[in-house]
């Protein structure tokens, strides 16, 4: 195929001065990944294109946005490359983005390049190896494609036999808030919607419903194609009876390109830049309101579900500030309205006030949703949501502080949500002679409260709003006698996440590590499995409570912890390396640093911290 292959419909004179928007991606072999994304990042600001751009090892994926001028000069340069050899790339003039919001939701105000390990992460645990691409299904062009389903439809003269037409299956490799606005529909054809949220959900779906393509000729599409690659690879590495898998080459947006009534797609094609959608001359609409169930498929209001952070189809009429939506996924696993809105874009932090119960919050204004742009067929749309828990002693606003730094370095691919333990402690000191007088003198600013998740069962955890006086000094082992409160402060973290939304990881500090640690334990004893997608224990240590039964706590895992120096003074080197011992170890990362009692925020470590993370998008 020719590598600079243009829409049906070229631009024609003046269109230069027009906006436009460029995707393609490339499976190849890049031997400097870094050099590549340095180029991409000099060549694109030189042209003032927008958007966003991958490399990885295994190739580039680029969506770019600019003038039409500025884009073609821009595939000029990436045809005359041998890299970029059969490329499909994609060029279509369209009007400049208007909606701000939009536009920097989908990462159209400012050019992102970055060095990813993987293009597509098909499957979210890191230990897992991708499919081999080169396995990938055969592909069909967009007029090839539309006479599949047209003989099996029985619409045409040669039209297939009866029995042909049950072995053909067409499977939709999107997510489900794609799907709702626009699919494949032929007569007579067996099309499967997975009703996932994110691309990496696919192989279990696939995994579940292998019988049902077993056999089968398989017929894939997607957005541009991108998606179908790794997953018909993946469905073909089953071995015998899943060889015959075929994919949409270049997508929906190619086969309506081909077929601009539309054909056999129905609706509109969900795309990942200010666009949102572009439709066929039919202009039918497929979607439905999740409130009244009205026709409608627009998501530039980008409503979204307070559980998942789905983009949920909310119409005009029912959009409301103050509403909570349920996105049907959610409700389809119980989910019902949370009690504590995060349509406010505000960070929650829980438990300051009320170590016995859940009923008080305090609410102080960060912005937590704020969205990730999303790649070129990217299944992520958000960034990913992380639970952190504050070490002993601590709050959960002097948590966020103290890893501010840390925060503003992940902001690209990380939302952190800080909670308060539910144990407060009494006002405590280490007494210092005053020269002006025999007694010890109390620190003279004002106290402020602070909490623990595990408490020593000797300890005093009365309120009171005074200074006193600490009975010894400080000992630096005391985290080993600290074994009471983890039924309180286990109800307490299940009641806040069913009620906050879900998490794709936790981050604990400290005596935060320990409890997170103790967290997912008991989760995988009582529920089969944790429910975080990956787990993140900064100067942690194993909490001597309960036992751990010698069972690895069956999670992917980040250890970040102070070396065997002496630099952490407060909880020991071997002690937090006894503690990522406790994981499953095949899917443990354990970086040590010269930092102290911290979680580094700087280069190298920082880029460690950034690469497990990034696995996960």
């Amino acid at each position: 195929m020719d590598a600079t292959r243009r829409p049906e419909q070229r631009p024609g004179d003046g269109d230069g001065d027009r906006y436009g928007v460029l995707l393609y991606y490339k499976y190849a072999e890049v031997p400097d990944a870094a050099a590549r994304a340095a180029f991409y990042e000099e060549h694109c600001r030189g042209l003032s294109l927008v958007g966003r751009v991958r490399v990885g090892p295994d190739g580039v994926n680029a969506t770019l946005g600019g003038r039409m001028a500025a884009l073609e000069k821009h595939m000029a340069e990436m045809s005359s490359n041998a890299l970029f050899n059969g490329t499909d790339f994609k060029l279509a003039s369209c009007d400049d983005p208007v909606d701000e919001k939009v536009a920097r939701e989908c990462g159209f105000t400012s050019l992102s390049v970055r060095v990813v390990k993987e293009l597509v992460t098909l499957c979210s645990n890191p230990t897992s190896a991708p499919p081999e691409i080169s396995s990938a299904g055969r592909h069909l062009s967009a007029a090839e494609f539309h006479s599949v389903l047209q003989n099996v439809a029985g619409a045409s003269s040669d039209a297939v036999a009866p029995a042909e037409k049950n072995g053909v299956v067409v499977v939709d490799a999107r997510n489900v808030y794609e799907t709702r606005i626009g699919k494949f529909n032929a007569p007579n054809v067996e099309t499967l919607d997975p009703e996932i949220r994110q691309y990496s959900d696919l192989p279990s779906w696939i995994d579940k419903h292998t019988e049902k393509l077993r056999g089968k000729s398989i017929l894939m599409y997607c957005t541009g194609g991108i998606r179908c690659e790794m997953a018909s690879a993946y469905i073909r590495s089953k071995g015998e009876g899943f060889e015959n898998v075929f994919q949409l080459y270049g997508g929906i947006q190619r086969y309506l390109e081909q077929f601009p009534d539309g054909g056999y797609f129905e609706g509109k094609n969900f795309v990942f830049d200010h666009r949102i959608s572009v439709g066929s001359l039919k202009e039918n609409i497929l979607g439905t309101c999740l409130i009244c169930g009205s026709s409608y498929d627009d998501y530039s209001s980008r409503c979204r579900c307070n559980h998942c952070r789905m983009l949920v189809l909310v119409c005009p009429t029912c959009q409301d500030s103050n509403k909570e939506y349920v996105c049907e996924l959610c409700q389809k696993n119980g989910k019902e309205h949370c009690q504590i809105s995060t349509k406010q874009d505000c960070e929650i932090q829980i438990g300051l006030s009320e170590p016995s119960g859940f009923e008080k919050t305090s609410i102080s204004n960060h912005n937590v949703t704020s969205k990730v742009p999303w790649s070129n067929d990217s299944e992520q749309l958000k960034r990913l949501r992380i639970l952190c828990l504050h070490g002993f002693r601590q709050n959960a606003s002097n948590f966020k502080g103290r890893t501010s730094a840390l925060a503003k370095k992940l902001k690209h691919i990380a939302e952190l949500v800080f909670i308060g333990a539910p144990h407060e402690l009494p006002f405590v000191y280490q007494p210092t002679q005053n020269h002006c007088s025999d007694k010890p003198s109390p620190p003279s600013a004002t106290p402020k409260r602070k909490f623990a998740w595990l408490i020593d069962p000797n300890s005093s955890c009365n309120t009171e709003q005074d200074w006193k006086a600490a009975d010894a000094p400080f000992d630096p082992l005391q985290y080993q006698q600290q074994t009471k409160g983890f039924e309180e402060s286990y109800a307490y973290l299940e009641k806040a996440i069913s009620q906050m939304g879900s998490f794709d990881g936790i981050l604990g500090f400290s005596q935060g590590a320990a409890m997170a640690a103790l967290f997912c334990r008991q989760q995988q004893k009582t529920c089969g499995a944790p429910k975080f997608r990956f787990g993140m224990f900064c100067s942690g240590y194993p909490a001597p409570v309960g036992d751990f039964d010698g069972e690895p706590i069956k999670l992917p895992s980040f250890h970040c912890f102070g070396n065997g120096e002496g630099h952490d003074r407060q909880i020991a080197n071997r002690a937090s390396t006894e503690l990522a011992g406790l994981f499953q170890q095949d899917c443990c990362s354990v970086l040590e640093h010269d930092m102290g009692h911290i979680i580094p925020s700087r280069s190298p470590y920082i880029d460690q911290i950034r690469s497990f993370l990034s696995s996960f998008l």
